[in-house]
């Protein structure tokens, strides 16, 4: 099962699996405090798509479908998170944006569940 998490709630072993979909490491953390399996940056958004959208809600349609453009020509990193999910079970998708509606994860996640987020 994949769930999604923000990288300064608390870690939790129901977790699993802890996969950071952040292209840059989160302010403030420790790698100790991360508790992280992976930092898996590739299957991030692009640097000129994270700059564009600068959290703006306003451009999360937007955001939206030009990620899963890019996710769409990354299905080999996207096979490797499906993989992930298989051999561990339990996998979590962690970010550090405060908005936890708009953000990469979000999209990544309903994604990989062939759905869309709006």
């Amino acid at each position: 099962m994949v769930k999604i998490k923000r990288i300064y709630d608390s870690w939790d072993a129901a977790d699993g699996f802890r996969v950071l979909v952040d292209r840059i490491w989160p302010r403030g953390i420790s790698k100790e405090r991360a508790h992280l399996d992976l930092w898996f940056k590739e299957i991030a958004p692009s640097d000129a798509l994270r700059k564009w959208f600068g959290h703006d809600p306003k451009r999360w349609t937007g955001f939206e479908t030009k990620y899963r453009k890019e996710l769409a020509k990354k299905a080999d990193l996207v096979r490797q998170i499906k993989k992930i999910e298989r051999e561990q079970g339990d996998i979590t998708l962690v970010y550090s944006a405060h908005d936890s509606e708009h953000n990469q994860a979000v999209v990544l996640f309903q994604f990989l569940k062939g759905a869309r987020t709006n």
